[in-house]
């Protein structure tokens, strides 16, 4: 199947999962379930819920287990940490996939509650989707506690604010950083692909590799565009990292070095997916538009 076929119909996949799976936006506390809402339809790639159901779909075709609950629910936590990453006492943005933030659209406590919200959400739907599989329940559940946790996605952002303006990040730090605020998810979504389709520990062990790969990549990639991209372009606001004194790989190593650092990461994710089994044609071509992008 032709790619753009393809991605566009896991697209609407994800987002009838996302209309289906979120409490209705006249459910009481209608303003909170409009907030969730209004984050989570905001559009976007859609790369880990894709990532979801990609890797689900190559090691189950038949897809015995539906993936799209799994999906929503790593999108339920990504969307989260975005808008707890807009406010005000974090990096303070008033745009995010093309239009004003949460808390912009919203208020600020309003965009607070709606992230705590999406974050429970999360490992509700997990419980309810796979209840009938409770091994495969807690697997998932448990896959997602660590990633989103303190040592990985917040503990990643933790690391992103004390590195601020500071003049002493190392190579090292930046590595901790990126792991967590990005690759940390990346990883996850794969791995919940792998593991709804019943794949075997050293298959899991090589979508976490290649998945730890491809979130390096994707995000030194968007440290370049940052710097390098227009606010229309990227649907955020460009040049914010640098304004507010962020490490990211090109204040530590320049455009060219991050350039060269992202491809050799993106052609270990390539290496660690074709050993994969079954049809990788469609994983392949989305690493490599991921990491070729210009928004």
């Amino acid at each position: 199947m032709e790619f753009t076929t393809k991605y566009d119909g896991l697209v609407a996949r994800v987002e009838h999962g996302i209309d289906r799976e979120l409490p209705p936006a006249d459910a009481a506390p209608g303003r909170l379930h409009q907030a969730m809402r209004y984050s989570l339809q905001a559009g976007g790639k859609r790369l880990r819920p894709i990532l979801v159901l990609g890797a689900a779909e190559l090691l189950d075709p038949g897809e015995q287990i539906d993936p799209v609950p799994a999906a929503v629910a790593v999108e339920c936590i990504h969307t989260y940490s975005l808008i707890h990453d807009d406010l005000p006492c974090m990096d303070n943005d008033d745009l995010r996939r093309g239009r004003p933030t949460c808390h912009r659209a919203f208020d600020e406590p309003t965009a607070l509650l709606a992230g705590d919200a999406l974050f429970a959400h999360a490992f509700l739907l997990l419980n309810e989707a796979y209840a009938s599989r409770p091994s495969l329940a807690v697997g998932l559940c448990r896959e997602l506690a660590i990633a989103a946790g303190s040592r990985q996605l917040v503990g990643g952002q933790m690391l992103d604010l004390l590195a601020e303006k500071s003049t002493g990040v190392t190579d090292e730090m930046l590595h901790q950083i990126h792991d967590g605020k990005t690759a940390a998810m990346i990883r996850a979504s794969l791995v919940f692909g792998g593991l709804i389709g019943g794949a075997e520990p050293e298959v899991i062990a090589t979508l976490r590799a290649g998945g730890t790969n491809l979130g390096m990549a994707f995000q030194i990639l968007d440290d370049i565009l940052d710097t390098t991209s227009d606010a229309a372009t990227l649907g955020k606001t460009p040049g914010k990292d640098a304004k507010a004194g962020k490490a990211t790989f090109v204040t530590l190593h320049g455009l060219e070095a991050s350039r060269r650092t992202a491809e050799a990461q993106s052609a270990a994710a390539m290496r660690a997916f074709r050993s994969l089994p079954g049809d990788t044609t469609f994983l392949l071509e989305l690493v490599h538009r991921l990491t070729t992008r210009t928004h």
